[in-house]
């Protein structure tokens, strides 16, 4: 499936259509037959003039009344166009094209409309792993060399999040790591973020993570302007997701809903959005793990994904992510990988201080019946821990992470985990030796 994106005020449109655009302004006595001709002859000399564009469409000639509602944008080489009357990108630019419908042959021509179109497109591929601030700053020089104007993000949460940081410094210049415990402002590149995992919600986010290597820790950066100005979900760009992704960003989103769910900062409208992914994922995410190419699941995880996202953008994530995040940057563990390996012992903690809300969530989503709150409660991690086998989390042990240098770094992970805010959402108050005790049992 393409990418969708609407223009605003357009009418209902005729599915399946297919047409070329080009970059520059032909003659408008041109006919169909001549500019088609013109097309293919050139298509391969001038590949950079040309992009399909499949689009939903209303019959439309010179001077009525109908308009485009909506364009399916697909690129060729590396240009990509796209029609945008409400200018969130800016530049917008002025065109004569025809039209030719590939299906009833019927050809149209049109005056003048707006369209934006990106003349070159540079693609940086530096971001290896879970991102860092050499990665970023690599990105931040390839922005720059290359006189880029926008920044589109695609992949996972790991391209998403640098796609935020490279746009950010491209403006502010200096060292990613300096805004740590800082709000990032400016005027930014326009960001699309598209993800191709569900997913870490970074598409519907204000953060980014970071991994300062001199420090040895993972900075959770944030600021309004790291939210995209467009971000387009298509679940088509998830199906081949390999199982171990499948299982490592299905629980983080996991992760981001319950723990926003309970956070101090929830409140009604998150709370919806937070048990909506939580039902979604219990039900979809074994599915989308054994059966990849089943789209109905895909689907599901990739909206659970963006309202988990939608609900740690306003009431945060707790002591999972506080304690997932030194686990990542000092053994390099992926994140939902180590969120779920300590799903069920931190959230066990916090249940003790909102057994209400983890009941409900086990009502919610079909694992507990009780009345009670307790009971239900313990239903809920019991059923977490399913999962978590059901898509093969493994343990640190089974991860291949050495017990004695675990031990020996717990201290500064404690620290780092307490220094990063997230345990402060929780529940329950969580203390340093909350932490420790709860790093130990993982052993147990």
């Amino acid at each position: 499936m393409p990418i969708k994106f609407f223009a605003k005020g357009r009418k209902e449109a005729e599915p399946n259509s297919t047409f070329y655009l080009l970059k520059y302004r032909p003659n408008p006595q041109m006919t169909p037959t001549t500019f088609w001709t013109a097309v293919e002859n050139n298509r391969n000399h001038f590949g950079n003039a040309y992009v399909w564009i499949q689009t939903e469409f209303n019959k439309m000639k010179y001077g009525g009344d109908y308009k485009i509602k909506n364009l399916w944008v697909m690129p060729s080489n590396d240009v990509t166009v796209i029609v945008d009357d409400k200018g969130i990108f800016g530049g917008k630019g002025k065109l004569y094209y025809w039209y030719t419908d590939k299906y009833s042959g019927e050809s149209y021509f049109f005056p003048e409309y707006e369209v934006m179109h990106f003349k070159t497109s540079t693609t940086f591929d530096g971001i290896t792993g879970e991102p860092t601030v050499e990665m970023i700053n690599a990105g931040v020089a390839a922005f720059h060399e290359n006189s880029c104007d926008y920044v589109i993000g695609i992949g996972g949460g790991s391209a998403l999040d640098s796609a935020k940081a490279i746009a950010a410094m491209s403006a502010l210049g200096g060292n990613i790591a300096d805004y740590m415990g800082r709000d990032i402002d400016g005027e930014f590149p326009h960001m699309v973020l598209i993800p191709t995992t569900a997913g870490t919600g970074s598409e519907a986010t204000k953060f980014t993570i970071i991994t300062d290597t001199e420090k040895n820790i993972k900075m959770l950066l944030r600021g309004d302007k790291l939210l995209p100005d467009l971000a387009v979900l298509d679940y088509s760009y998830t199906i081949s997701s390999p199982k171990s992704v499948t299982a490592a960003t299905g629980m983080d989103a996991l992760t981001h809903a319950i723990e926003s769910y309970t956070s101090r900062k929830a409140n009604p409208i998150t709370d919806t959005f937070a048990l909506s992914a939580l039902k979604r994922i219990f039900a979809n995410l074994p599915i989308a793990y054994s059966d990849p190419g089943n789209e109905y699941a895909r689907e599901q995880m990739l909206i659970a994904a963006y309202e988990a996202g939608v609900c740690i953008n306003n009431a945060s994530v707790t002591i999972v992510h506080g304690m997932s995040r030194p686990i990542g940057a000092l053994f390099h563990v992926p994140h939902g990988i180590s969120n779920a390996m300590l799903d069920i012992k931190c959230l066990g903690f916090a249940a003790q201080g909102a057994p209400g809300k983890f009941a409900a969530a086990a009502r919610a989503v079909g694992a507990s019946d009780s009345g009670d709150d307790a009971t239900a409660a313990r239903d809920f991690l019991t059923a977490l821990g399913n999962l978590c086998r059901e898509v093969e989390i493994p343990t640190l042990m089974e991860y291949g992470i050495d017990r004695e240098k675990f031990f020996s770094v717990m201290d500064k992970m404690a620290d780092d985990a307490l220094a990063s805010g997230s345990p402060a959402n929780t529940i329950r108050e969580v203390t340093k030796q909350d932490i420790l005790d709860i790093y130990a049992s993982l052993w147990d």
